[in-house]
């Protein structure tokens, strides 16, 4: 860990923080171990039912950050309700893998090293859509609406 003179982390001053003021960067660094690495930055998808009373925000693999539920879905199965979100994620995490293919076939990669890596092709991506998406919309459990 890299510590700076004032004792904190090394990281950098927290805007909002009191006191922190921003570090200007001098022309040579004092050593080779001062610089910083760069912070890789997290990218999230977003996927929702047909409906849009269910959404999810995850990680490019998949991982849930956020979920979004409307009241009237909160009455549903709860077994149901799992296995939506779950499926929601799944979907995040194939339009990441979809994302991270073009990325891969623009910077030249060739369509046999990307099937290697497991990364899906638009038409695999859009199947699986269509087929979990009939699988999993349910009907109306029952026509009654609340007043």
């Amino acid at each position: 860990m890299v510590s700076t003179e004032s004792g904190g982390s090394g990281i950098g001053p927290v805007v909002g923080e009191a006191g922190a003021e921003p570090v200007e960067e001098s022309a040579a660094p004092e050593s080779p171990v001062v610089e910083q690495a760069q912070q890789p930055v997290l990218v999230e998808w977003t996927a929702a039912n047909r409906t849009g009373s269910i959404s999810v925000r995850t990680t490019e693999q998949g991982l849930p950050l956020g979920i979004s539920v409307d009241k009237a879905e909160l009455r549903r199965d709860p077994g149901a309700l799992a296995a939506e979100v779950l499926r929601l994620c799944k979907q995040a995490a194939n339009r990441a893998a979809l994302a991270r293919r073009a990325e891969f076939e623009a910077a030249g990669v060739d369509s046999a090293a990307l099937h290697r890596m497991g990364l899906p092709t638009p038409a695999e991506v859009a199947q699986s859509e269509l087929v979990e998406e009939d699988e999993y919309e349910t009907e109306p459990e029952s026509w009654l609406r609340s007043v």
